[in-house]
């Protein structure tokens, strides 16, 4: 068998069964790639997969598995190849279409993503999957599974409302819609006070997050679901590609003189962190003093006001990020500074009527002095 500078096996999930592919690369044939075989979504058909890797591919160098994140059905098999201490990437859909339209592959079967995927993993350099922590794995679950509860109340009280204004209705339907929110609502609670009894369990979490608490505007589970949706910020290395991973980046779509398309964010990201962040940043822009200045400079001129609801929305994630990151509390800065302006023209004031012929030597000018004070109502002191 020729020497191979790069090999990977290419898996395409499904629930009860998945497809695999061998590429391997080498500088004189190029790409070769194996047959396709199938196998089970089961613990059996792991270790049927490894085998038949084994038999394809040569001692070296080290093979990568790449698939694509469909679901949860990957889950398992990138669990039993991690806990086997073998490379395992994990990619987005979207990154694997791409890749296909530009190989010009117009079908989709499982036979040819599993191509697709081989040879993804052989001419890339892709990153390696890790497994989240624990601690945030269960706080993932327990978010989005309150999230859902969440949606299924709301369409069941959407029902109710339309029953109530229906023409004599029944009352035992009636009772059955309030029977089934109040439910939802119970199940809320207890999903909700699972979530606090998991942070209180970490006792390095919940003190982190008593200090990201201190953002106004931002609520405890708004900002665990972010928490658990990034992993605690681990596979974010910068504030850009913490914006990217949520949907934050700006598209453009201009073009010569013709094409001037609307500029909006991207939204191919983490939709779950953009929902959680909605109504924060709705509430920072009421009460946030340094988010209602940004949030206001944004809207003006601006015909709809949600252009200033999404630059808080952005705002208010790279400000968790960087908080988190950094360990400290929030300081309203606006405030603080006109503080500290206040505290310098108190110390200045003995030195003002110690000469009050012409501008005192230590008496700021008015470009200098806070909105709320002048030069003459200094001197009336």
């Amino acid at each position: 068998m020729e020497q191979a500078t790069r090999q990977c096996v290419g898996i395409d999930i499904a629930k009860k069964d998945f497809t695999a592919c061998v590429c391997r690369l080498s500088p004189q044939s190029g790409l070769c790639f194996s047959k396709v075989a199938t196998f089970d979504n089961s613990t059996r058909g792991f270790n049927q997969l490894l085998k038949w890797a084994r038999k394809q591919t040569g001692d070296s160098p080290p093979i990568t598995f790449v698939m694509e994140a469909t679901g949860v059905y990957y889950e398992p098999l990138a669990y039993h190849l991690h806990k086997l201490r073998q490379t395992v990437s994990v990619l987005l859909p979207n990154k694997v279409k791409h890749f296909g339209k530009s190989l010009n592959v117009k079908s989709k079967t499982d036979r040819v993503d599993a191509r697709v995927f081989a040879q993804l993993g052989a001419e890339r350099h892709l990153p390696a999957w890790q497994p989240p922590a624990p601690i945030f794995k269960a706080l993932r679950e327990l978010t989005r599974h309150r999230t859902d509860l969440k949606q299924e109340r709301t369409v069941l009280l959407n029902r109710l409302s339309a029953l109530l204004s229906a023409h004599e209705p029944q009352a035992f339907v009636l009772k059955s819609h309030r029977e089934m929110i109040r439910k939802f609502d119970t199940e809320i609670a207890k999903c909700e006070a699972r979530v606090k009894a998991v942070l209180q369990e970490e006792g390095w979490l919940q003190e982190r997050v008593n200090k990201l608490l201190t953002i106004k505007g931002v609520g405890l589970m708004s900002l665990v679901i972010v928490l658990a949706e990034t992993q605690g910020f681990a596979l974010i290395s910068n504030a850009k590609q913490l914006t990217s991973y949520a949907g934050f980046d700006v598209v453009e779509r201009e073009s010569g003189s013709s094409v001037r398309g609307k500029t909006r964010i991207s939204r191919k990201g983490n939709g779950r962190i953009r929902a959680a962040l909605y109504f924060p940043a709705l509430a920072a822009s009421r009460h946030n003093a340094a988010l209602r200045t940004v949030y206001q400079r944004v809207n003006t001129g601006k015909a709809s006001k949600m252009v200033g609801v999404v630059s808080l929305q952005r705002k208010l994630l790279l400000l968790i990020y960087s908080m988190w990151k950094s360990g400290t509390v929030f300081q309203d800065r606006s405030l603080a500074s006109g503080d500290q302006e206040r505290k310098s023209l108190l110390r200045h004031k003995d030195e003002v009527f110690e000469n009050k012929v012409g501008r005192p030597a230590g008496l700021p000018t008015r470009d200098e002095l806070p909105s709320d004070l002048s030069s003459e109502a200094l001197l009336r002191q």
